[in-house]
């Protein structure tokens, strides 16, 4: 499992499973029917912070730091690849998740900012 150090590169499956790992039994006793999305379920766990785990109050900010710096990443893809996505992927800056697998496997007249997004955004 990563450190949260390299929070910046979790993956999503990471940090749930950092999550899972930590927290796991805090979620199934104070957040039961939480919906999983992960800004209620990191209310939920805040809410209930003073009954957590240390192991888990440790974790869980960390964890849900990750998950929006991955999200936010991926975001960063369309903004960064715009003219990669039009004249290498021949693609649409509207429907940029189509343009992924070409972003990836194409690296000539891929620019490294666009790169650095893609890496970023755990596509690579």
């Amino acid at each position: 499992m990563p450190s949260l150090a390299a929070a910046e590169t979790m993956s999503f499956g990471d940090s749930i499973g950092l999550l899972a790992k930590s927290c796991g039994a805090e979620i199934v006793a104070n957040c039961r029917g939480v919906n999983p999305d992960s800004t209620r379920l990191k209310e939920c766990l805040s809410r209930n912070r003073d009954v957590l785990s240390q192991q888990c109050q440790s974790d869980y900010l960390g964890a849900f730091d990750a998950i929006q710096k991955r999200v936010a990443a991926r975001v960063t893809v369309a903004n960064a690849c715009q003219r990669e996505i039009v004249k290498v992927c021949g693609g649409s800056t509207k429907e940029t998740s189509k343009s992924i697998p070409c972003l990836v496997s194409t690296p000539k007249g891929i620019g490294n900012n666009c790169l650095k997004a893609v890496d970023d955004a755990g596509y690579r």
